[in-house]
């Protein structure tokens, strides 16, 4: 989580809000009083070490099942004070459900998920673009608390235009690497669907265009309209 965000959070918490962190597995949030993630407690804090003392959760409110399972989260509507769900939605086959889930458990909230500067640069941690276990790109529009999903295209991986070359995200600060939100009553999610590879081009060719560090436009591959997929 963006350092300036945890900050944030922290001045926000009141000390009998109830807080929720959801897929805290990697680097839960010790304020947290519960975590759902889909691996188990006792192997937390991969890419955090958590601080025992001061973790507010425990084995018996670490919660563990598959998020996509499409059964409710196990509280009731606005029993959360505040939720958390930090570099997890992009993993998730089913991110606009656990949104929705989200939204109906917690009063307000904080997302926080990779930004499309760095998911569609080359070279992240690997000869391709992105992150290779992320399945989408998301757009964050703060002001109307509404999250966009759009599943990544293989396509990403080819033309220049569609993609930051080799060395561009090594640039980003790590403010530039995120994309956050702050919601609080409610926010909305949805899948971004396009039906003519033209629509899918002007996407991703059009962002990096607009950032300013692409190749510049130039013709796409041409491919056959893809038909609409369920959210």
């Amino acid at each position: 989580m963006l350092a300036a965000s945890a900050e944030r959070i922290d001045e926000l918490l009141r000390p009998e809000d109830v807080v929720l962190d959801l897929g805290g597995w990697a680097a839960p949030f010790e304020r947290a009083d519960w975590v759902v993630d889909l691996l188990p407690y006792e192997t937390r804090g991969l890419y955090g070490s958590s601080n025992p003392e001061r973790e507010r959760f425990d084995a018996t409110t670490w919660i563990v099942r598959d998020l996509c399972d499409r059964e409710p989260l196990p509280f009731a509507d606005d029993e959360i004070d505040f939720a958390i769900c930090s570099h997890t939605l992009e993993d998730l086959r089913d991110p606009v459900w656990v949104c929705a889930e989200l939204a109906r458990v917690a009063k307000a909230g904080y997302v926080e998920v990779p930004s499309r500067l760095e998911e569609q640069s080359y070279g992240v941690h690997g000869p391709w673009v992105g992150w290779s276990h992320h399945h989408w790109l998301v757009d964050v529009d703060s002001p109307g608390a509404r999250l966009e999903f759009v599943f990544k295209p293989h396509v990403l991986h080819g033309p220049e235009q569609f993609h930051f070359p080799a060395g561009f995200a090594e640039r980003l600060s790590a403010a530039e690497r995120v994309q956050t939100l702050f919601w609080e009553g409610s926010f909305g999610a949805a899948e971004r669907i396009f039906t003519t590879p033209e629509e899918l081009d002007a996407y991703l060719g059009d962002f990096v265009t607009a950032s300013g560090s692409g190749s510049g436009p130039r013709r796409g591959l041409r491919r056959r309209p893809r038909s609409g997929r369920g959210a």
